[in-house]
């Protein structure tokens, strides 16, 4: 029988400067039915408990004696994986095509240290027209956007480019 438990230790790859998010989003879309995630992470991982939830992940947190966190996620019953494992992610399987934006607001945070470049991409936000769409360019991933971006009205989805930065494509509701 194999092991129910997958184990994610994302702890070095913080403190070595590596972004664990698809690490852990991989081994969540690859659990088997009866099978769950422990996550172990320096700080509770807030931003991975929101998008797991909304992939149909209940979870358990607990603060270890070390200051290190214990992230369980399991499955709700009868859910199945998400294909797009970005929150607000435009799904592109119904064959009908999104308008097409009458603006395009192009903002470079690349270079910036967290949390600058999300406050660069929000600030631009606040005057985008209705109609518009912003393509922000940065370093890393920005999963703690998605979640500000939803707040606000907005979906979003994030293409890492050939370069080693990240296109993330946002627009209103």
């Amino acid at each position: 029988m194999a092991d129910k438990t997958v184990l994610v230790d994302v702890r070095q790859d913080l403190r070595n400067g590596r972004e664990p998010f698809s690490k852990i989003m991989n081994a969540a879309a690859a659990l088997g039915p009866d099978q769950q995630l422990l996550l172990l992470a320096p700080f509770e991982p807030v931003p991975v408990v929101e998008i797991l939830a909304r992939q149909g992940f209940r979870h358990t947190a607990h603060l270890c004696e070390s200051g290190d966190w214990e992230v369980r996620f399991v499955r709700e019953d009868g859910c199945v994986a998400l294909d797009e494992a970005v929150p607000g992610a435009p799904q592109r399987s119904s064959g009908i095509a999104a308008p097409r934006p009458t603006e395009i607001v192009e903002v470079d945070a690349r270079g910036l240290e967290p949390p600058l470049p999300m406050i660069k991409l929000l600030e631009a936000l606040a005057t985008l027209a209705a109609d518009a769409e912003l393509h922000g360019r940065t370093d890393r991933r920005p999963i703690h956007l998605y979640a500000q971006l939803e707040q606000r009205g907005f979906t979003a989805h994030t293409e890492e480019q050939s370069d080693g930065s990240f296109l993330t494509y946002i627009c209103h509701r």
